[in-house]
């Protein structure tokens, strides 16, 4: 056997005429099981956020940080006055973070954004949805007529140890 007929290091066959197609399946799977990951991310922060403006917003910001509402613009492909609104609104729910960008010399310094850590996102859902728990809990109380010394129900949402911990971190 001669050194071009031995297996590679790695103790592989050598390379068939079949492999190249094997490799470019494998390269289409993967990319398609990734566009499959994005548009559920994007599926599951559109409920969160409450558009799919918002999170794709927020993809962004969080793969781009400190970005202008051009640059938001611009990465995502949505009209600069849809995204300015968005992040207004963002911002006003504390949801992303906004300071002016140091510029050298003499002109604008436009605002660049940050979205706030996922963990944090997901303990204000936590709250919310805490919130609306008590309020069902308690109206269905008061609607069912009960007697005057009827207790409101408290739900506390609780995040686990492990999350606690890498929270404080």
């Amino acid at each position: 056997m001669s050194t071009d007929d031995t297996p590679d290091d790695f103790g592989d066959e050598p390379e068939s005429p079949d492999d190249g197609s094997v490799r470019d399946r494998l390269e289409e799977e993967t990319d398609h099981a990734v566009e499959g990951l994005d548009e559920s991310l994007v599926e599951l922060l559109s409920w969160v956020l409450d558009t799919e403006t918002r999170a794709r917003i927020y993809i962004y910001l969080r793969e781009n940080p400190a970005s202008t509402s051009d640059e938001i613009a611009d990465g995502t492909g949505l009209y600069p006055s849809t995204v300015r609104e968005a992040l207004a609104e963002l911002n006003g729910e504390n949801k992303v973070t906004r300071g002016k960008r140091e510029a050298s010399g003499a002109g604008n310094n436009p605002y660049e954004y940050v979205a706030i850590p996922p963990a944090e996102l997901v303990a204000d859902i936590a709250g919310q949805v805490q919130e609306e728990l008590n309020t069902v809990f308690n109206l269905d109380d008061r609607l069912a007529d009960r007697t005057s010394d009827a207790r409101p129900v408290d739900i506390t949402v609780e995040q686990p140890l492990e999350e606690r911990a890498d929270s404080d971190d």
